[in-house]
This record gives C-alpha cells, structure tokens and sequence, in this order.
C-alpha cells in the first residue's frame, strides 16, 4: 500500500465547484481505529451545508476554516488493517457505518476518499444481502429513523431540548412520515410498518408508486391536498422535511399523541401543542455501530430496502453535489470509489 489516496477535498467553502478530486495522505488509525477501504459513500443533508460553510448559522456557529476538509460520514467497505486495541473486526471484513457523526460535523468524516478512519464503535458488518453501494446509502438515514422511531441508543445531552427523546410503541397505532420519498423518509415509512403501525406516506406523486411498494398504507400527494387536511387521528407524525409552519400538523394529531422533528429549527408551535396534550420531540442523529448491526437482518431479508436515487463515480462529486441540491430526491445520492 502506498501512503496516498484519491480524495475530493475542499479548500474553501462554496457550491459544488469547490470540491476538488485530489491525492491526499491516507490516514493514521489508532488503536481504537480500523481503516477501511471505501468501496462507496453516500451523500447526506450535512455535506451540503458544510461545503457551503453553515452560512444560515450565526456566524459565531459557523466552521472553522481549517482546509484542506474531506467531507462525508457514510461508507460500505472492507477492512484493510485494525488497531491493537480492536478485536470484532479483522482484515477482508466486510463492512458499513456512519463515520464519527456528530462529532465532526463541522470538520467533515473524511468518507469521500478511497480510505478512511472509523473508530471501531461506529462500525458494522455489511449486511450480505445488499452490495456497497445501498450499504453505503443506509447508515445516517437509517439511524436518525431508528433513533426517533425505535432505540435512541445513547444517553448523550440532547442539543434541542431539555429532556431526552423517547421514541413512542406504534403497534396498531397511525403514523404519518412528511417527506416519504427522502432517504429519511422512505426508510422511516419501513421501520414504522416494521413495527405494526398503519403509515400514510406524504410526498410528491413521483414517489407514488414507490411508497405503495414499500407497503404504505395510504399516499397523500401534497401537490395536491395538504396532508393536514387529509389526515386526522394520527398517534405519531415524523417530520423529515422541516421549515415552515411545521405546527399545521398538530390538528391532525390525537390527544397524547406526539409530533416528531427531523428539523426542528423554526417550530413555533410548542404552545399549542401542550394545549392539545401532544409531545414534540426531537434528537440528534448519533453514529452507533451496535445499532447498524441490529438492522443489518432487516437490511438482509429486504424487510427494509434502501433506494438509490443516482450514483456518481468518485471523481464527479461535484456532479452528485449538484443532484442533490436539485431537490425532489428519491431516496439516496451515492459516491461509487472502487
């Protein structure tokens, strides 16, 4: 093995123009560390807001300008070396994870590169059942619709509340996912039927026919009826979209139910909900190997599929920048390196 790699860096904060494939060492593990090299990565919301530099932030949150910067946290690859201190994992393992997310959202995981560090706790086996590049695409839409709908799996202060979120039983309950074709949110429609409930699926009519195929029970095109005056007596919404006026749902919801919020900067609605007796609640994704492992069976059997909008080779990520600021995804945008 040389000592360098294929990498798309950014030396300064812009479009998608400013990321540049490049060589660029490849990294040092530690002993806690596995080096793996990446077969795919698939891109994510924080990637983009990254490249950009946070500009919506204050700019007292905005990222250093520490460059050169590799961004992505998401991988599916094969183990090239351990460190002493690790024991799960050997050389030629297959495998998957969410790079040492949220602890470097404002440096970049270094996932858009040929090799990459992952502290061994962040990582996962592959499951067998599907190839790199949909293992790639699971890792941070899986685990935010995990950790909101199943497990939240840590005990980490949560940054956007007071109290920790505690995902609710949805057994036999209803379940509206806003934003069901997104990588968020077709993977939170699954878990959701997973676990017994009845899920109406809100989208645009371009993901229509995937939503019925991934079983949702009722589709709402929002293009053509808002949701909220469509849909009523729902236990649980998750919101995956955000923005504005994501308190027009709360009418929708049964006493006691609970509004969940993928985004939660601008909600405005915290008054009325605990009029109607609703929860509102909200958590940070957190990189969690022993999580990824326990959907790897689901990920196997296609209990839960994962679907691939485009994939890019590794050298045109500017290309898939530009895709994913497009909007109208269904589902993910992966880098293919190898």
């Amino acid at each position: 093995m040389t000592d360098m790699m294929k990498a798309v860096r950014l030396h300064r904060f812009g479009g998608p123009d400013v990321l540049v494939y490049e060589d660029a060492p490849i990294p040092e593990i530690s002993a806690d560390d596995v080096l793996v090299r990446v077969h795919a990565a698939s891109i994510n919301p924080p990637d983009l807001y990254l490249r950009d530099g946070y500009r919506a932030l204050p700019p007292e949150w905005q990222p250093s300008q520490h460059f050169p910067l590799i961004l992505g946290t998401d991988v599916s690859g094969v183990v090239t070396a351990i460190g002493e201190n690790v024991s799960q994992f050997m050389v030629g393992d297959e495998v998957y994870a969410m790079v040492r997310f949220p602890q470097n959202l404002m440096t970049g995981s270094n996932a858009y590169a040929e090799y990459v560090r992952v502290p061994a706790s962040d990582l996962a086996p592959k499951p067998a059942g599907i190839d790199h590049i949909q293992a790639s695409a699971a890792p941070m839409s899986l685990l935010t619709a995990w950790q909101f709908l199943v497990d939240l799996g840590h005990d980490a202060p949560n940054p956007f509340q007071a109290f920790p979120h505690e995902p609710v039983p949805l057994d036999g309950k209803t379940v509206l996912v806003n934003g069901a074709g997104g990588g968020v949110g077709h993977l939170a429609v699954q878990l959701a039927k997973w676990q017994g409930a009845k899920v109406i699926a809100v989208a645009s009519g371009k993901h229509e026919a995937l939503l019925n195929d991934l079983r949702a029970d009722i589709f709402v095109d929002y293009t053509k009826a808002a949701a909220e005056t469509v849909a009523t007596d729902i236990d649980l919404v998750l919101d995956a979209v955000g923005g504005v006026n994501m308190e027009r749902f709360l009418p929708s919801i049964k006493q006691d139910g609970a509004l969940f919020l993928v985004n939660p900067l601008g909600f405005s609605g915290y008054e009325e909900a605990a009029r109607r007796r609703i929860t509102v609640s909200t958590t940070q994704v957190r990189s969690n190997g022993a999580q990824l492992s326990a959907a790897k069976g689901l990920l196997d059997d296609g209990t839960v599929r994962v679907v691939i909008d485009s994939t890019y080779p590794l050298a045109e990520t500017s290309a898939a920048h530009r895709r994913a600021s497009e909007g109208s995804i269904q589902g993910k945008i992966v880098l293919v390196a190898a």
